[in-house]
């Protein structure tokens, strides 16, 4: 009874390989079979996956502007400092500790503190007015502690309300920071950030466009195959299959090759993002597609040309019945 019972789970264990692996089989025929048609219409084949690439590289490019723009953006974050005079009367060791206890606070990234004496060297030196300043009997300048907030650009409100607690102190006379500059700066991120996110969508949607008329000629010019197939029985599934692939490949080759168009763009904006890093002391080296990037890339493109091929067939298969 029991070797009865191994024969069947045994038997059925292998009809399950074989129809796994007749399925595997069927979708590596169609696989290839659509790679090879597009292989053997180069010229048509070719002019589809530029035109679609053409329009990714556009959303791709778009994208590493945004991300190298907000890199810049990171580097002038640094200089968005709240600059807290201090009274004349509070001593540096006072000051000292006042900075101390700034320091500890969770809403800060960095805290300088600039006593009386550097100030007014500093101010020697970059004023000009070195020699006029050495005739007073007293140093005018008060001490000074430099704030830098964290996410000055993200969080203008947090910072806002930095600043207000920073008033409070008795030591400080007042503070100062630009935060109207912070905040255009905020809204033209935001701006920039949106639009290049609607143009994504509109360029998304012409690769669906683009995939789905290719594909829909594509099953014109094998109507009569396609006829003969539902004739001897084939599933509506079965005779998508192939098209399917053949999205399949237009989305990953214009991914590909959209990837190639965007670092052809970067490259040759190398030499005046280089000019324009030494501007900022060497801290801005233009970014690329990175690996992780990269597949993505080709794995949205891919999808979209499977998606486009699919709301094509899953209306024009139907639309074609046999006389």
């Amino acid at each position: 009874m029991e070797n009865k019972l191994r024969q069947r789970q045994s038997k059925g264990n292998g009809e399950l390989s074989d129809k796994s692996q007749a399925y595997l089989h069927i979708h590596a025929h169609a696989l290839f079979s659509s790679l090879g048609r597009l292989v053997r219409n180069p010229f048509t084949s070719a002019m589809t996956i530029i035109v679609m690439a053409i329009a990714i590289s556009l959303a791709s490019g778009f994208y590493l502007i945004v991300v190298n723009m907000q890199q810049l953006t990171g580097n002038i974050e640094s200089t968005n400092q709240i600059s807290l005079f201090l009274k004349s009367n509070v001593s540096d060791t006072s000051a000292q500790k006042l900075a101390d206890k700034i320091r500890n606070n969770n809403n800060v990234e960095q805290v300088k503190f600039i006593s009386k004496f550097q100030a007014l060297e500093e101010f020697k030196v970059y004023s000009g007015f070195g020699d006029a300043l050495n005739m007073l009997d007293k140093n005018p300048l008060p001490a000074v502690i430099q704030v830098l907030p964290k996410n000055t650009l993200g969080d203008v409100q947090g910072v806002e309300v930095l600043m207000k607690k920073f008033n409070h102190f008795s030591q400080v006379d007042f503070a100062q920071m630009d935060m109207q500059w912070i905040k255009r700066l905020q809204t033209i991120m935001q701006i920039i950030e949106r639009g290049v996110f609607l143009l994504s969508i509109l360029l998304g949607f012409a690769v669906l466009f683009i995939t789905g008329n290719t594909i829909r000629l594509e099953l014109q010019n094998r109507r009569d195959e396609v006829l003969i197939s539902k004739l001897v029985g084939a599933t509506h599934s079965f005779i998508q299959r192939p098209f399917l692939y053949t999205g399949f490949w237009l989305g990953f080759f214009s991914g590909v090759v959209a990837w190639f168009l965007v670092m052809v763009m970067m490259n040759t904006l190398q030499n005046p993002i280089e000019k324009l890093s030494i501007l900022y002391n060497g801290a801005f080296d233009v970014l690329y597609l990175g690996i992780n990037e990269t597949v993505y890339l080709l794995g949205i493109t891919s999808l979209l040309g499977v998606i486009g091929a699919w709301v094509v067939l899953r209306y024009q298969i139907r639309q074609i019945k046999p006389e």
